[in-house]
């Protein structure tokens, strides 16, 4: 049997489907918002991959610190044979996990773009020739299906993505992780932790203005995908820090009023001037907060490893 298979559970038009049905939501709404899954096409994966070697955005450097100095710590308590990992992209990071775990029978990588799963697989089998990667192209909000493979099992969700659902969305999420979890496998998970306003601040809005190109990135996806007549040059980008949410919001200001149409769907837009689009939440954490929330999801936190600044943090958890 061939060391690579892909499943794929997601319909083939599931995305231009519920691309629609965000729009004609959240963009109706009287605060506008739309989810952030939809900055990630071709070039919004381009420039958030440049956005991670920004000087300013530390999430990615402190993630992989920990990775690098945790790692043998990670598969020592684990003793997983099988990793499977949520929203896998390019699998980079993965990797240091990877080494670190010798006994590994099997990697589930999961993400919406099959492309993207079959060159990290690729990539991943030309170092880990006899791993078995089983491939899964599915939305790991809408429920997950795995394949059968060899326990225990540590399922890995890096990146501080969680931050990125709302918490009604978190505790939806995590308990669907613990029904996943049998005795014996674990949960990984990246968290961003609450510091201070200017760091937030400045890792969401860069000198360079890459991040901005990235937060106009959506409508560029929403001209193309839904046919919309969007100018991104008719908004700012806007990035604040909610401190009694604790969390960073990105935000598109229209500069002025105007009304976009998308002939597709037979909507029209309305937007004043300084109106604003919120287009991503990231909440930082705090350990008992992360602890807390664990808990509500029937998880019980059982190790806690931040970088050496205390700015990022990975957790492990097992079913409570």
């Amino acid at each position: 049997m061939s060391p690579f298979s892909l499943t794929r559970t997601l319909p083939v038009d599931t995305t231009s489907a519920a691309l629609r049905a965000d729009v004609a939501d959240g963009l109706t709404r009287t605060s506008k918002q739309l989810p952030p899954k939809w900055f990630y096409d071709a070039r919004g994966s381009e420039l958030f991959d440049r956005i991670t070697e920004l000087p300013e955005y530390y999430p990615t450097r402190a993630e992989r610190e920990i990775l690098i100095e945790r790692a043998p710590d990670i598969a020592a308590t684990t003793a997983a044979r099988t990793l499977i990992e949520l929203g896998s992209g390019s699998s980079e990071k993965t990797r240091y996990l990877l080494r670190a775990l010798p006994q590994l029978h099997s990697y589930v990588p999961v993400d919406v773009s099959d492309s993207a799963l079959r060159q990290a697989g690729e990539g991943l089998l030309a170092e880990h020739p006899t791993l078995h990667v089983h491939a899964l192209v599915a939305d790991f909000q809408e429920g997950l299906e795995l394949p059968d493979t060899p326990g225990p099992r540590l399922l890995a969700f890096l990146g501080s993505t969680i931050g990125n659902l709302l918490p009604p969305e978190r505790n939806r999420f995590l308990t669907a992780v613990a029904d996943l979890l049998e005795p014996g496998d674990a949960l990984l998970l990246g968290t961003d932790l609450v510091k201070d306003e200017a760091t937030l601040v400045a890792a969401y809005d860069d000198a360079q203005g890459v991040t901005a190109e990235f937060n106009k990135n959506v409508l560029a996806v929403l001209n193309r995908e839904l046919g919309a007549d969007f100018d991104p040059a008719d908004f700012d980008h806007v990035a604040v820090w909610d401190p009694a949410q604790e969390w960073i919001e990105m935000r598109l200001r229209a500069r002025a009023a105007l009304t976009v149409k998308f002939p597709s769907m037979d909507l029209a837009v309305h937007f004043s001037a300084g109106e604003e689009l919120r287009t991503e939440v990231s909440a930082k954490f705090r350990q008992e907060s992360v602890r807390t929330e664990l808990a509500a999801a029937g998880l019980a936190l059982r190790q806690w490893w931040t970088d050496r600044e205390g700015r990022f943090a990975l957790s492990l958890a097992v079913p409570a």
